[in-house]
């Protein structure tokens, strides 16, 4: 059994896999104000109710982007699941080329994803994730990362805009009857989800004019689900795409430990 975790800004997401199963998965929300034990008492309640013994972990892969937690978590898997997480890193066997300017600058949730789509694709690929972010990677036909785009996520720019204008209220992220939104409400739920739909098939599009039109486009991360049903481009979503990343990560290096 393997647990993989990866730690964003707003989601704990978590996965457990058996060989290269997925059996298990949750997304939980980000707390930098959640003491080492918390997260240990919660990490081991998780594996419990699987029906599985926190022995039963042989071992834990964590991809972060948020180094204040990142201790914490260390911590917690060492005390209450008895492993030291292996920690992503640029530096790692990944069997990807990352062609960055500064491959550690690269996020590990990127290299999970570039990872997990290498293996399970051949040819170039886009790959979109979705959270407090929304990032646009670019692989090439030969597996080769090469960078992409990073803006605002949808959760991200909705609180934005909420805080900085005074008459906005908050709104749930669900598509409105139109694009053409006939009251506030409508308007702002137009603009997120038919805006950020809009955004992500132009973006598409320059990136296939960049990679060539064999480009695949993937979906994936916490708000996937709010945006792959209005834009087109969108060919395959996967939600656990970064787990799977991660397992894959696992394996390649089991033999440097």
């Amino acid at each position: 059994m393997l647990l993989a975790i990866d730690l964003g800004n707003t989601n704990l997401t978590l996965g457990l896999f058996k060989g290269d199963r997925l059996v298990s998965n949750w997304r939980l929300s980000s707390d930098l104000h959640r003491t080492k034990d918390e997260y240990g008492l919660q990490l081991a309640g998780l594996i419990k109710s699987t029906g599985q013994a926190t022995d039963s972990i042989q071992g834990i892969i964590l991809s972060s982007v948020v180094p204040p937690i990142t201790e914490w978590l260390l911590q917690a898997c060492e005390d209450y699941l008895g492993k030291i997480p292996m920690l992503v890193h640029s530096q790692m066997n990944l069997n990807v080329q990352i062609r960055y300017d500064d491959p550690g600058a690269v996020g590990a949730d990127r290299i999970a994803d570039a990872v997990a789509v290498r293996s399970m694709h051949s040819g170039p690929a886009c790959v979109i994730d979705f959270g407090t972010a929304t990032t646009f990677n670019a692989l090439t036909a030969s597996g080769d990362y090469l960078g992409g785009a990073i803006l605002p996520g949808i959760s991200t720019a909705a609180e934005s805009l909420v805080s900085k204008t005074a008459k906005l209220p908050p709104v749930e992220l669900k598509a409105p009857p139109s694009v053409i939104g006939r009251n506030t409400t409508h308007a702002m739920q137009a603009g997120l989800l038919y805006g950020y739909a809009a955004l992500v098939d132009g973006m598409a599009s320059r990136y296939r004019t960049e990679l060539g039109k064999d480009m695949i486009v993937i979906g994936t991360g916490g708000h996937i689900d709010k945006i792959a049903p209005l834009a087109q481009s969108i060919q395959q979503v996967d939600p656990w795409l970064t787990l799977k990343g991660l397992r894959i990560i696992w394996e390649l290096n089991q033999t440097n430990d």
